[in-house]
């Protein structure tokens, strides 16, 4: 089966067996195990559900990123970002346009959340009905409008157990995403923002993490991929679980770590706090369970990342509504149109680049357009 081969070349270090320096944040042997719900007691014991050691990888070292020019390779930059100071602001796309209007306003990452790439490739709700292939081939269009800016997708529960976790991401950094985030939900999951959410065991979760980790670490060359833990636990289980499975997460590996429905400016401080240092992600969607932090509010908080999943299918939504409304009312797009005439619409489509390419190449098809 695709992705079973990645194990075999997977060292003792990815394994978290033989860590060369101690992990920044707190070990799992040194934590004190909450008491356990009954989704947690058939799962595995506490201690070395990460492994004997701290996962350390020596080469994604952040301070190996803290200097020199941005590098072109989507990935590489974004550890870059990460080690740096700033957050990292990443709009949500569904589809080529919003990814274009993201590029247009000068967004220096994007993010392809799971809900948009449903509404906008199937014209369904978040609720594990698209496939891998329908997120693969999402990426593979919006990581190729600007290779070199960082796409951070969601790669839901890794569609499966650890060889498909594994094939998950190798088919996301084939296709030139930057980071992908994985989850603790069963596989029948639903959207982070809806009541009603289950989770799977600490175990399953940390194999998931490990699974991730572990294939990333087997393409050849050296990949600069980031892997980020989420966990939507916080609902189901409490703050004190969810804080306990990322630290699991960051010791299988995990690069960053994403809790799911944060519902406080305290609650979100004291995690990032808990996890130090490893970078914390934040998500926001207006009418969600996280506040409607701004940018500037998050960095404060002291959040790395923050995703805002929805901008753009929510303003496609209120737009397309009411230009089909203006539409059945008045028997004209004039009105919504808005002055937008055909060569202005795909110049935001990089129309000027592509002529100017042809011409470059000695093509003569759009000497006038």
């Amino acid at each position: 089966m695709p992705g079973l081969e990645l194990f075999s070349t997977i060292n003792s270090a990815v394994l978290g067996s033989s860590a060369n320096e101690p992990s920044t944040h707190t070990p799992t042997s040194e934590l004190n195990s909450p008491i356990l719900s009954p989704v947690e007691e058939t799962a595995a014991p506490v201690m070395g559900l990460a492994g004997p050691n701290p996962y350390y990888n020596a080469r994604l070292d952040p301070k190996n990123f803290l200097e020199g020019e941005l590098s072109w390779n989507p990935a590489t930059r974004l550890r870059q970002m990460l080690a740096r100071p700033g957050i990292v602001v990443a709009p949500g796309i569904c589809d080529g346009i919003s990814a274009r209007c993201a590029l247009e306003a000068g967004f220096d990452c994007m993010y392809q959340s799971g809900a948009a790439t449903t509404a906008s490739r199937l014209g369904q709700p978040d609720l594990a009905i698209a496939t891998l292939n329908d997120f693969v081939q999402s990426a593979q269009m919006v990581c190729s409008l600007d290779p070199t800016v960082p796409v951070i997708a969601d790669a839901d529960t890794g569609f499966g157990g650890p060889a498909m976790v594994a094939r998950t991401v190798t088919q996301y950094a084939r296709a030139g995403v930057a980071a992908m985030h994985i989850e603790d939900q069963v596989q029948t999951k639903r959207c982070g923002h809806l009541l009603g959410k289950q989770v799977v065991s600490r175990e399953e979760f940390v194999t998931r993490v490990r699974a991730a980790v572990a294939a990333r670490d087997a393409i050849p060359g050296g990949s600069d991929f980031v892997v980020i833990g989420r966990t939507d636990s916080a609902q189901v289980l409490g703050m004190d679980e969810a804080i306990f499975r990322l630290k699991l997460a960051a010791d299988a590996g995990a690069d960053v770590c994403f809790i799911e429905g944060v519902r406080t400016a305290d609650l979100l401080t004291s995690t990032i706090e808990a996890l130090a240092p490893k970078p914390v992600l934040v998500n926001v969607i207006s009418g969600g369970l996280t506040p409607s932090f701004t940018t500037r509010e998050a960095e404060a908080l002291g959040a790395k990342i923050i995703i805002f999943s929805l901008v753009s299918c929510v303003a496609a939504v209120h737009g397309i509504r009411a230009a089909m409304a203006s539409l059945k009312k008045t028997g004209t797009d004039h009105s919504s149109a808005q002055g937008m005439d055909p060569k202005a619409f795909f110049q935001v489509m990089g129309l000027d680049a592509v002529v100017k390419f042809d011409a470059e190449a000695g093509g003569k098809a759009f000497e006038v357009i």
